[in-house]
């Protein structure tokens, strides 16, 4: 059994107030490009800008008004492309982290839910096989997204693409995932000890807390990434 901690009226309000901006944030990214036609260049962002906004909210949804849909196929054709070497360091690393942050989000959220579904654990503890299964498909996923980012824009074959990705990914990935666990374990072992359930609102809360804390500690990695022409300037 998983431990269970019931949070307070307010947090359980304020967490369900979270997880409705970020959907609402993720449908309205999806329909601005399906419905409305701002289809981006490589499908793989039509993934990243929506699971982003899952634990950015509503300051992915501005990020993708303000940079995203500039890069979409129809303002290309109408403004010309972007330079990626003009833009704010700022924010060529915000995209460099969104795409391996999307393959961790992922990962987190079904090996959250398998942790949960099948009573693993490790050393008796269910937060110890969160981390290992976390990590496992954060990784695999992440690289699908790196794959999938770097191949098209470089214009190699699969076995090329393939490894590019991993040793671009594999760094940001980890560092992405430190700062995800230690704020997992500090919620779960010392702020809500003996842990919050994954029922509830106010742990996915948190949870998109700590995922914003991982893409911070991401950030280092990922700059020195693109400065080396491991990640691309996008």
């Amino acid at each position: 059994m998983e431990p269970r901690h019931q949070p307070a009226a307010w947090l359980e309000a304020l967490g369900w107030a979270s997880l409705v901006a970020a959907g609402a944030s993720a449908l309205a990214i999806t329909a601005d490009m399906t419905l409305r036609g701002y289809r981006q260049r490589m499908w793989i962002t039509h993934l990243v800008y929506p699971i982003t906004a899952l634990y950015w909210g509503l300051a992915a949804l501005w990020f993708y008004v303000r940079h995203g849909r500039r890069t979409s196929l129809p303002v290309i054709d109408r403004e010309g492309e972007v330079d990626p070497e003009k833009l704010p360091e700022w924010v060529t690393s915000a995209k460099a982290i969104s795409h391996c942050g999307a393959g961790c989000v992922l990962g987190d959220i079904v090996g959250e839910w398998l942790v949960r579904s099948t009573g693993m654990t490790i050393a008796g503890q269910p937060l110890y096989a969160d981390f290992l299964l976390d990590f496992a498909l954060a990784w695999l996923l992440g690289v699908g997204f790196q794959y999938f980012t770097i191949a098209p824009m470089r214009d190699i074959g699969p076995t090329q693409g393939l490894w590019a990705a991993v040793k671009a990914d594999t760094f940001s990935i980890v560092s992405f995932q430190i700062g995800l666990f230690a704020s997992m374990w500090f919620y779960q072992e010392v702020l809500f000890a003996p842990g919050l359930a994954k029922t509830t609102a106010a742990y996915w809360l948190l949870m998109q807390l700590a995922m914003i804390v991982g893409f911070f500690t991401a950030w280092p990695v990922n700059g020195w990434l693109v400065r080396v022409g491991w990640k691309e300037r996008m």
